[in-house]
């Protein structure tokens, strides 16, 4: 009974059973498959560096097939590994290597792009915003049977928090309440865009300030720190704009 289960639904339930089965049988040819039971979940883990960067084309491939692979990308901002230079995922006014005087360029919307396609699961997570959201995420990227892919707000030691690296959770919930990250779901089988966060942009500039990578702007390019500031609030209120739009789509 439990291998013709396992044989007409293949699910999860049903491989445990079966699984248990094999485990205590003593038929060598079982035992040697057992590995093959149950599904695995295969991820792909890299940080912005590669997502936005270098790792950009092997990241779109992926995401246009309909392959079971899933794909979290642990967003820093900047090349953490390699020295903290500027990347395509660092914002506007943002000082790294190679942007010394702050960065002028928008960031690159990675979200946005992997939603071009239909078929792929699409989630930005910040883990101190909100847990429960977080969850939900892996889990329907888990059980999403096709491409995902799931960014994460990963605060690190080259942004230059100024309470410390200690109170990377509370800059992850900073980060998002402010509408510096959003955080959102979409789901192919069903079709609904989950926008699950609010914005209150009145603290944003604060949120800024809180940050070497921004407050330096003081000391390195004062004249033009205010006008950075507005173009990079500008942009996050215009991609939070493009998501409030997809809510009821």
């Amino acid at each position: 009974e439990i291998f013709a289960s396992y044989y007409k639904n293949g699910d999860y339930e049903s491989s445990c059973l079966l699984y248990e089965v094999v485990n205590k049988t003593k038929i060598k040819e079982l035992i040697d498959m057992k590995e093959f039971i149950k599904s695995k979940s295969f991820w792909i883990v890299g940080g912005d560096g590669w997502a936005y960067d270098i790792g950009y084309n092997g990241l779109d491939h992926v995401l246009s097939t309909k392959e079971n692979v899933n794909i979290l990308v642990l967003d820093t901002e900047v090349y953490s590994n390699t020295g903290g230079q500027s990347s395509k995922s660092s914002k506007i006014g943002s000082v790294a290597k190679f942007t010394s005087n702050g960065k002028e360029i928008a960031k690159k919307d990675l979200a946005k792009m992997a939603l071009t396609y239909p078929h792929a699961y699409v989630a930005t997570i910040s883990l101190g915003a909100n847990m429960m959201q977080t969850i939900k995420a892996f889990t329907e990227a888990k059980n999403y049977n096709g491409p995902s892919i799931i960014i994460a707000y990963a605060p690190c030691i080259a942004q230059g928090i100024k309470k410390g690296m200690g109170s990377s959770i509370e800059e992850e919930k900073k980060a998002t309440e402010s509408g510096y990250f959003p955080i959102f779901r979409y789901n192919p089988e069903t079709k609904e865009f989950s926008l699950d966060s609010k914005a209150d942009f009145s603290k944003y500039k604060d949120f800024l300030e809180g940050e070497a990578r921004y407050s330096t702007l003081t000391k390195v390019n004062p004249k033009e720190k205010l006008d950075l500031f507005d173009k990079n609030q500008e942009n996050a209120m215009e991609r939070y704009k493009f998501y409030e739009s997809l809510k009821n789509k």
